[in-house]
């Protein structure tokens, strides 16, 4: 028992260093950002919990998460997750942590492109179809046909009457797939609109974080 004791805890400290490690290459990223930013950032955001102590409890919850993956295969269960929200919200940083540790080959991430113009001649809701979950499968659609509610509509890329069939057809799409046997699980990510200019600014004068941002 003590053999098993002992293993567990060099585990789990090969881990939190392997954790802490993967931090530290965040933090000294960092001099890429102004000082004033750094500053403003840190000022709004105390830290409120030591480091050591949110990674050993992210470990934990990331052992929960393969024991579902475990779930997942041997039942053969089909899972669906949506990403949802505004931009910066976290939904990336969300998903990174959830699939930090899991099987690629069991759970994966769909996050698509603006659509092809083939795509857009298309039924609005099939070129997701070929993405959703087989069995044994855990698929977390990083944002997904909810698009076409959100930014699609802000940025004028669809019409009043295409948002209003939308909102006719997407119950009934998301009910046809909870009936062949997907859970389907959704989520909403929202920060406040100062938080998010403050994370927009962030990006813009991050180099390792300028890929998230888009001429529009």
């Amino acid at each position: 028992m003590e053999d098993i004791t002992n293993s567990t805890n060099d585990w789990l400290k090969a881990e939190l260093e392997d954790a802490l490690d993967e931090d530290f290459e965040l933090e000294i990223s960092e001099p890429a950002l102004s000082l004033e930013l750094r500053k403003i950032y840190k000022e709004k955001h105390p830290d409120t919990l030591d480091r050591y102590t949110y990674f050993r409890s992210l470990l934990k919850l990331q052992s929960e998460l393969i024991k579902l993956q475990d779930w997942v295969v041997e039942t053969g269960e089909k899972i669906l997750v949506i990403f949802e929200g505004r931009d910066s919200a976290g939904k990336g940083g969300a998903i990174k942590r959830i699939t930090q540790r899991l099987n690629p080959r069991v759970c994966r991430v769909v996050a698509l492109n603006k659509p092809s113009e083939r795509e857009q001649t298309q039924w609005y809701f099939q070129r997701y179809v070929p993405h959703l979950p087989s069995g044994g499968e855990i698929v977390l659609f990083d944002r997904s046909w909810y698009n076409r509610s959100g930014v699609e509509r802000v940025m004028g890329f669809a019409s009043e009457d295409q948002v209003e069939q939308f909102f006719q057809d997407v119950p009934e799409f998301e009910r046809m797939i909870v009936r062949s046997g997907i859970r389907l699980i959704k989520y909403w990510f929202s920060i406040t609109d100062e938080e998010q200019q403050l994370r927009f600014l962030m990006r813009i004068h991050d180099p390792l974080k300028q890929w998230k941002l888009s001429p529009m």
